[in-house]
């Protein structure tokens, strides 16, 4: 995870005794997938000759344009500590082209690069990011199959013998920190089973990229503990859900352009009109940073995640929180993301849409620093605070409206994005559900 050149990659393959070189990629349902080459290949994937067929990953192409090529950035380069048959495996995360030598338009990691060159157009260097990923851990069955039997019945920051948990996220934390990770915090997290570890914030890219390898360790080693890691929203009724709290900002150079030591609340005209923009936009980039039918049974009120499109300087009741450092950390936190998400294409629409505030000059509203959960709804009328939408089906349509983010994504990977997402909205809506069973068989 640093500047590493073609040369330095093969040395450390020689030094480690890398076997086998996974060439990562993500499909548009924010899914890793690899293509598995042994050693004596790697010349030829650094040289961005190695193909595969795209036809049949989600979101890509027809069978009659399936040929694809992985370009590897050796900046992604990471040794995964876990032996393959007495050698180690190493990954590369690669970007898609074409055969015509193009980025391949549906290949979400080239989607956040085309946002971040308009952010770097208009003079900043940098979009960092720190994301605060949560997940539960289930047990197993014999079978090694996910049960609904948590691991823990812990709560907030509970230790041991309370959070049976800890030596398995020990173990996370000791597996990422092997390979590279800059580890800020790991604790339980409000509900019981449910755990959060936060990694040092990094550019958009490689914020991506981390969160894609994240999941990948953070599930290998659950396994290894007999556990099974999800990251689906909400996957029990009646406790907290997990999210992925976003925190961004902009940079120029060493710069914060966030941060104004003149401004009352240390913050800058640019960072106010990012916000006006996150929120103006925010009814239609929720369907893409909480993408399932399941997050829309975490985002409703109580339950710490918000809903209301808002923002603020003391409370985490809505859509946005300022928190408290200044300086080079003044930064945005963004609280209604969830795991389930595409990384990059999370980050591209967020970005696109705080982008446009600053283009457009937008005013943002002023910060509500109640408790949003406690107030009327006539209050929150005459405020102006807007309700994210309740259903997957409620963001799309929300989505195919919005000119701005449609654009970030681009015609292709937005097509075969809203197929996939009304196919499963379809798919859910028309299914029988055992509550419904419960509630009519018997009465009706």
């Amino acid at each position: 995870m640093g500047k590493l050149s073609r040369d330095d990659i093969l040395k450390s393959v020689e030094e480690n005794d890398v076997r086998y070189i996974r060439l990562m990629f993500t499909d548009l349902l924010g899914r890793v997938k690899n293509v598995e080459i042994p050693r004596r290949q790697l010349t030829k994937a650094l040289d961005n000759k190695l193909m595969f067929d795209g036809s049949s990953i989600e979101g890509f192409v027809r069978i009659e344009e399936s040929d694809m090529y992985l370009h590897p950035d050796p900046n992604s380069w990471v040794i995964f500590p876990w032996d393959a048959n007495g050698g180690k495996v190493a990954g590369l995360i690669c970007d898609v082209y074409t055969p015509d030598g193009q980025p391949f338009a549906g290949d979400p990691r080239s989607i956040l690069k085309k946002v971040l060159k308009e952010a770097n157009d208009l003079g900043f260097t940098a979009f960092n990011v720190g994301p605060e990923p949560e997940f539960f851990l289930f047990k197993t069955d014999e079978s090694g199959n996910p049960t609904l039997d948590l691991n823990d019945r812990g709560g907030y920051f509970d230790l041991a013998p309370v959070d049976l948990g800890e030596n398995c996220r020990r173990d996370i934390v000791l597996t990422l920190d092997q390979m590279g990770f800059k580890m800020e915090a790991s604790h339980h997290e409000v509900a019981p089973g449910q755990h959060e570890i936060d990694f040092q914030y990094a550019d958009a890219v490689q914020t991506a990229d981390n969160i894609q390898l994240f999941e990948l360790v953070v599930r290998n080693v659950s396994r290894r503990h007999g556990l099974h890691a999800t990251f689906m929203p909400k996957p029990l009724h009646g406790v907290n859900g997990s999210g992925m709290h976003t925190h961004q900002s902009l940079f120029r150079g060493s710069e914060n352009a966030f941060y104004d030591e003149h401004d009352e609340n240390g913050l800058s005209e640019i960072a106010r009109q990012y916000i006006a923009g996150l929120l103006k936009h925010a009814r239609a980039w929720v369907a893409i940073t909480n993408p399932l039918v399941n997050s829309y049974k975490r985002l409703v009120p109580g339950y710490e995640a918000p809903v209301y499109v808002a923002w603020s300087f003391q409370n985490r009741s809505p859509l946005i929180r300022i928190p408290a450092s200044r300086g080079l950390s003044t930064r945005v936190e963004v609280r209604c993301p969830d795991p389930s998400t595409n990384p990059y294409l999370a980050l591209a629409v967020m970005l696109k849409a705080g982008l446009d505030g600053i283009k457009n000059k937008l005013i943002a509203p002023d910060p509500i620093d109640r408790n949003i959960y406690m107030m009327e709804e006539s209050d929150r009328i005459n405020e102006g605070i807007e309700v994210l939408p309740s259903s997957l089906h409620e963001a799309l349509e929300e989505l195919k409206q919005n000119p701005v983010i449609c654009d970030a994504l681009g015609e292709h990977a937005l097509k075969h994005f809203l197929e996939a997402k009304e196919i499963e909205w379809d798919m859910f809506r028309t299914q029988v559900h055992p509550w419904e069973r419960e509630q009519y068989l018997q009465n009706y």
